[in-house]
C-alpha cells in the first residue's frame, strides 16, 4: 500500500506506524521515475508490515529542511519512531531498499515476504544493455521504427556523459552543455519515442545465446536481440579524493575538458601514449603542463616523447606517484605526490589534473564467450554485429579508434538500423 502524505500529517503516520519508509520526490525528476516503479512493487510486497509513503519535497519544504533531506528523490527509514537505516538518494537500487526493509522485520518475516515474491517475465523485441549516448541513439531509432526496446543500465541514464562538467563539440548546440543536461535530453527523446528504461537496477545476469537479461533478482527480460552498450570505464588510481573530485577538478577525457584550461595549470597523470599525445592537445590552451610518472621513463612512443620534451610548457617528474586530490582553500587542486627515490612527499598546486593511466571496457556481466581484442573491447563488423548471432555491440564497449559522444551515437545509429532489418526480415 502506497501512500501520498502533506508534511502535517508526518508525525501522525510515526505514531501510528511501527515501520515506515518516506520517500521525498520531485517532478521531472529522472532518478524519481526510475525508483517508482520499484518503490510501488516493494509496497505490494512489504505493505502488510511496512507503511511505504511519498511526499512532494518542494511542497513540503519546511518538513525537507527539518529532517536534512536536500535533494530527490531520498528515501528515509523510521522504526518505532525513530529514523534507522542508510539514507538513500539518487539513482537509488531496489537491492538498497530492500536491504533496510530487511532489517526493520523478524528474519521469519523477511523470509516469508520473499517466498510469495513471484519471478516476473518480459518481453521486449530488442534489449539494450546500457544507457549511454550510443545506447540511447539506438533506442531512438528502434522505437521510432515500431520496435518494442527496453533499455537496462545499472546507473541512470547518461554513462560518462552525465559526469561530464560540459559539452561543446555535440552537434545542435551553440553554447556549451552541461553533461547531465545533454544526457537528459537524450533520456526524454527516447521516452517520447516509446523506449521503456530500466534503470539504476541490478543486472543479476546476462545470457547472450537465450537473449535474456535477469535484473533485480526477479524480472527475467526475453527479446530477440541484444545490443551491448555499456561503455568503457576509467582506470582509477584508487587514491584519496579520486573519487570525490571527479568532473570537479579531476577529468579523464583531454578532448571533454581541455578547452577549459586555456591560460590555467594542469597536471597529467601517466606516461604513456594517451597521456604523452593528450599533453600535447592540452598544451594548446593551457599555460603549464606537469607529468607526473611513476617509471624512470615515459613509455610513449619515440616521436611523441621527443614533441612532448620539446614543448616549454611541460615539466616531466620521473618517478613520482600520486598518493592523494585535494582542494585548496582558494578552490584549486592540490595534488600529493611521492617521491619514489627519496620517498619525500610534495603537493603541488594546480588548476586541474587530468588522469591518463588507460581504459577498461565494462564487459563484467557479460559472460558468454564474445570475441574480443587484446585489451578485452568486443570486436564488431561494419553493422555493429558480434561474433554472436542477434548480439550487436556499439559505443566506447566495442574496438575502435576513437571514443567520443558522436562516433557512440553513429554507432547506435548503425546498430539499430542493422537490427530493425534483421527482426523485420
Amino acid at each position: 500500500m502506497l501512500t501520498e502524505i502533506k508534511q502535517e500529517e508526518f508525525e501522525k503516520e510515526l505514531q501510528q506506524h511501527d515501520n515506515l519508509v518516506l520517500d521525498f520526490y520531485s517532478t521531472e525528476c529522472p532518478p524519481c521515475e526510475a525508483l517508482a516503479p520499484k518503490f510501488e512493487s516493494l509496497a505490494d510486497a512489504y505493505g502488510k508490515d511496512v507503511r511505504f509513503v511519498k511526499i512532494f519535497r518542494q511542497g513540503n519544504r519546511e518538513l525537507a529542511e527539518k529532517l536534512g533531506v536536500k535533494s530527490s528523490p531520498t528515501l528515509l527509514f523510521y522504526k518505532k519512531g525513530k529514523q534507522t537505516g542508510d539514507v538513500l538518494i539518487g539513482g537509488i537500487k531496489k537491492a538498497d531498499i530492500v536491504r533496510n526493509l530487511d532489517t526493520m522485520l523478524p528474519a521469519e518475516k523477511v523470509k516469508k515476504i520473499k517466498s510469495e515474491i513471484q519471478p516476473v517475465i518480459t518481453h521486449a523485441d530488442v534489449i539494450v544493455l546500457g544507457a549511454g549516448p550510443g545506447g540511447m541513439a539506438a533506442g531512438i531509432y528502434l522505437a521510432q521504427a515500431k520496435i518494442d526496446t527496453i533499455i537496462v543500465d545499472q546507473a541512470l541514464p547518461g554513462g560518462q556523459v552525465s559526469t561530464t562538467h560540459q559539452v561543446s563539440n555535440y552537434p545542435g548546440f551553440v553554447d556549451p552543455q552541461k553533461g547531465y543536461m545533454l544526457s537528459h535530453y537524450m533520456s526524454e527523446q527516447a521516452k517520447a519515442a516509446g523506449v521503456k528504461f530500466k534503470v539504476a537496477v541490478d543486472v543479476n545476469s546476462v545470457d547472450l545465446i537465450k537473449k535474456e537479461v535477469v535484473i533485480d533478482g526477479f524480472e527475467t527480460i526475453k527479446a530477440k536481440k541484444i545490443i551491448i552498450s555499456t561503455g568503457a570505464s576509467p582506470r582509477y588510481l584508487n587514491i584519496e579524493g579520486e573519487r570525490e573530485l571527479y568532473g570537479k577538478g579531476i577529468s579523464y577525457c583531454a578532448t571533454c575538458d581541455a578547452k577549459y584550461f586555456h591560460d590555467k595549470e594542469a597536471i597529467i597523470i601517466g606516461g604513456g601514449n594517451t597521456a604523452v599525445e593528450e599533453s600535447e592537445f592540452i598544451s594548446k590552451f593551457a599555460s603549464k603542463i606537469t607529468m607526473i610518472q611513476q617509471l624512470p621513463m615515459l613509455t610513449a612512443n619515440k616521436s611523441a616523447q621527443e614533441r612532448c620534451y620539446a614543448d616549454p610548457k611541460i615539466n616531466v617528474m620521473l618517478e613520482y606517484e600520486p598518493r592523494g586530490f585535494y582542494r585548496t582553500d582558494s578552490g584549486r587542486m592540490l595534488v600529493r605526490v611521492e617521491d619514489l627515490k627519496t620517498k619525500e612527499i610534495k603537493d603541488l598546486e594546480t588548476d586541474g589534473v587530468f588522469v591518463f593511466v588507460g581504459m577498461k571496457p565494462n564487459t563484467d556481466i557479460i559472460k558468454d564467450n564474445l570475441e574480443t581484442d587484446d585489451w578485452g573491447y568486443i570486436k564488431v563488423d561494419d553493422e555493429m554485429r558480434t561474433s554472436i548471432p542477434g548480439i550487436y555491440a556499439v559505443g566506447d564497449v566495442i574496438s575502435k579508434k576513437y571514443r567520443q559522444i558522436t562516433t557512440a551515437v553513429g554507432d547506435g545509429t548503425i546498430a539499430s538500423i542493422a537490427c530493425t532489418k534483421e527482426i523485420d526480415n
